[in-house]
């Protein structure tokens, strides 16, 4: 047990506790957890191979990196972005220096809890690559700190820089008759008080820190933008379901344009 606590302590691609803490918490043991656990879903769920291109649109510390990097080939490529210059950073001198084939951008989006100087909105950010450039698109815990104008517009995005066929998987905080149910029982982690008509906040004072969306409109935005979903949506547990182990919603789209 102490040489295991040694070797995950030295681990050289291990952020430091700080960032950690900004993705979730839990340590280094969850942050693994997570990353691993995500991996192997898009392995079952989103026949994610080994050669393919991937953007991660919100890919902060490089908790999903990480595990990609010692998954993928050297034919395959990673691109990824996040509105926090220290997590880039990091990711380029730990990440990039060991892998060449995985690439980290700085993208200054204002968002009032994350990066409230930020020079860009969210809604007319274009994503710094080509038409049809990726295989597969994922964004884990990045909708549920966006307000509608914004997500919108990313789905537009990621639509545009989808190959035809492409696949993304996409977190939420989806609002339907159960989560509703599971909220007003007093099962929910969050309750999501300030309720708008399409979606809903947990804190008033600081509207970006959690999102949730209701299930109809976020499916509306969907095929508005070009992208089918593929049935089921799994459902998290931030409800108070206790038949799941993934906190978030998870959804996977297809492009059909």
């Amino acid at each position: 047990m102490m040489r295991f606590m040694y070797e995950l302590s030295h681990d050289p691609l291990m952020p430091p506790p700080e960032m950690v803490e900004n993705v979730g918490g839990g340590g280094e043991f969850t942050f693994k957890r997570v990353g691993e656990s995500l991996l192997q879903q898009w392995k079952n769920y989103a026949s994610l191979g080994p050669h393919e291109r991937v953007l991660d649109v919100g890919c902060g510390c490089g908790r999903m990196a990480i595990p990609l990097a010692r998954y993928f080939s050297r034919d395959a490529s990673y691109e990824g972005f996040d509105i926090t210059k220290s997590a880039v950073d990091w990711c380029v001198d730990k990440i990039t220096y060991r892998f060449p084939n995985f690439h980290f951008r700085f993208a200054d989006i204002f968002n009032g809890v994350y990066n409230p100087r930020g020079k860009i909105r969210a809604s007319e950010y274009r994503f710094p690559y080509e038409d049809q450039s990726f295989d597969f698109v994922f964004l884990t815990s990045v909708f549920t700190h966006m307000l509608p104008e914004d997500v919108s517009h990313y789905l537009s995005e990621i639509c545009r820089v989808l190959r035809k066929h492409g696949r993304c998987w996409i977190t939420f905080f989806l609002l339907n008759e159960e989560s509703r149910r599971l909220i007003e029982s007093n099962k929910s982690r969050f309750n999501f008080a300030w309720r708008k008509s399409t979606f809903a906040i947990e804190n008033e004072s600081a509207i970006e820190a959690v999102v949730a969306y209701d299930e109809d409109f976020a499916r509306n935005l969907f095929r508005r933008n070009g992208l089918e979903i593929r049935e089921p949506i799994r459902y998290g547990s931030w409800c108070g379901r206790t038949d799941v182990t993934e906190l978030q919603d998870s959804v996977i789209a297809y492009r059909t344009k």
